[in-house]
């Protein structure tokens, strides 16, 4: 039976092995993603975003190109459909919303699960340590990642668009940095399960979920342990950070949804 010890699947979206891709040494030397088909599919967005001299206005572009393909401003803002009946579509704003609350919902089990299938890297936490397939914790995750109220308005191709976003706006601003960003994260504990190198003064090879928070503020990530973990990550592993969106529920904190893995990791008191 294989263990989640292991990186992911065998494949993925990106063309790059789950285990190269979770590798630290990938993030000291990252390679361009691009998840499969997704920029083709979308080619009127870019063109549209490429006309754009500002991040605002870029924000704008694409945040109105999502209402209207997918469908769910006048929902979102009504509640109702056109019989009158209360009906639900799930939008990549609701997910980051809910992932702000509580990583371990079932929308953060959609989230997880985006990365699973497009990244191939596996979780390792899912309201508890996830330690084997054939688990009752493994089957819990696999039935929220999977349930049909997140996956109604085809919620993992929105996530493949903001990806793409992210990554576009990277490339064209060089914003919030060219190669890599220092971040920072908050624990209370430094769990054995999730180290797997020490490196003395350098500090130690830590592995994350498939799809952690971070911040870029030392001082909101001391608010949430007693150890800041410090991370440079590679810009081709975010999904979505702070000033990405002009409209999004995640401000206050000035989060990073960073794609996972192990990381080089410098800690702190």
């Amino acid at each position: 039976m294989p263990h989640l010890r292991e990186y992911g699947h065998s494949t993925n979206l990106i063309g790059i092995p789950a285990a190269c891709l979770a590798s630290h040494r990938f993030n000291a030397n990252p390679q361009i993603l691009r998840i499969a088909g997704t920029r083709e599919s979308a080619a009127g967005l870019f063109e549209k975003l490429a006309f754009q001299s500002s991040r605002e206005d870029c924000s704008r572009v694409f945040q109105d190109y999502m209402c209207v393909v997918f469908g769910f401003e006048t929902e979102q803002r009504l509640g109702v459909d056109k019989q009158g009946r209360r009906r639900y579509r799930n939008s990549y704003l609701k997910l980051i919303q809910d992932w702000g609350r509580d990583s371990n919902n079932a929308q953060g089990a959609v989230l997880k699960g985006w990365v699973e299938s497009r990244f191939g890297l596996f979780p390792n936490f899912h309201k508890q340590s996830l330690s084997g397939f054939m688990n009752k914790d493994w089957i819990i995750y696999l039935e929220e990642k999977m349930n049909s109220r997140y996956h109604n308005n085809c919620i993992f191709m929105q996530l493949d668009l903001l990806y793409e976003y992210c990554q576009w706006m990277i490339e064209h601003f060089q914003w919030p940095a060219a190669r890599h960003k220092t971040l920072y994260r908050g624990v209370n504990s430094l769990n054995d399960s999730t180290v797997n190198t020490s490196l003395d003064n350098a500090g130690m090879i830590m592995r994350f979920n498939n799809l952690v928070s971070f911040t870029d503020r030392r001082s909101i990530a001391s608010e949430f342990g007693a150890y800041i973990l410090e991370v440079e990550v590679p810009m081709v592993k975010l999904l979505f950070f702070n000033e990405l969106l002009q409209h999004h529920a995640l401000h206050g904190e000035a989060e990073y949804l960073v794609i996972g893995g192990d990381y080089q990791v410098k800690v702190r008191r």
